[in-house]
């Protein structure tokens, strides 16, 4: 018992600044999102058309490197690469619409499963076997931008680029590699951080009825790299995640 009790009374202070950081972020990004929403329906909101939108489609998220290990117990490994399957994309937006622009609050949501990880190797090091192994477990990302479109009318047809930013919750939950199955501290991982984000896009949308919108969209999202300490082997991390997305959804005018 006081074996166990030692390290915790001999706690590193830069883990207890982090920790603190932590929060100080978690609640930064609270005020980042009650800001962004607030400022999608500012003062000139009033003379706008307001609109809500859904759309939902496929999502492929590239393969993502975590690397800068600070300790790792055989050297030439520089970190991992994991993949995944493809997945869901879910949009949800309020915004207004001035006529030649347009400025909304978007609410996502996108999941994949993980299919792989492998080791990253330092250059000049020999590759040693295995180095990929199957993985499973799911990886989400909640979202909450703050979107711009510049809308050009094609004779009723609306070609819409456009660019936003905003804050990120990626999460893993259950992740796990095939070698590790057997052994039940490893059975199965999660965890969750915060980041920002940003993404670009185009919209094609199409009038069906008075008011509505076809919108066919493309997006591409990528968040900022954050850290995070795996279970094993690691100390700390650092990585991103970036998404491709093919959506379909409705606008509507109120």
């Amino acid at each position: 018992m006081i074996g166990r009790l030692i390290p915790f009374q001999a706690a590193n202070p830069n883990m207890f600044l982090k920790q603190i950081g932590e929060v100080t972020m978690k609640k930064a990004l609270s005020l980042i999102m009650v800001f962004m929403v607030a400022a999608a329906f500012s003062a000139t909101g009033y003379s706008a058309e307001k609109y809500v939108s859904a759309a939902g489609g496929i999502a492929w998220f590239d393969d993502a490197d975590a690397t800068d290990v600070d300790e790792y117990s055989h050297d030439g490994y520089d970190g991992y690469t994991v993949g995944f399957d493809s997945g869901l994309a879910i949009l949800a937006a309020v915004g207004c619409d001035y006529g030649d622009y347009r400025l909304e609050a978007e609410f996502g949501y996108q999941s994949a499963d993980h299919t792989f990880a492998e080791y990253l190797y330092d250059d000049g090091e020999e590759v040693k076997e295995p180095s990929s192994w199957d993985a499973e477990g799911d990886m989400s990302v909640l979202s909450l931008m703050l979107n711009a479109y510049y809308d050009i009318d094609l004779n009723g047809v609306e070609i819409s680029p456009y660019a936003g930013i905003g804050v990120a919750q990626v999460s893993f939950d259950n992740f796990k590699l095939d070698f590790r199955q057997e052994d039940e501290y490893y059975e199965g991982w999660s965890t969750s951080e915060y980041t920002t984000a940003y993404q670009i896009g185009a919209v094609v949308g199409i009038p069906v009825a008075d008011n509505i919108m076809l919108d066919a969209r493309y997006r591409y999202f990528m968040t900022t790299e954050f850290t995070f300490e795996p279970p094993v082997q690691w100390d700390e991390v650092n990585t991103d995640r970036a998404s491709h997305s093919a959506l379909l959804g409705l606008r509507v005018g109120l």
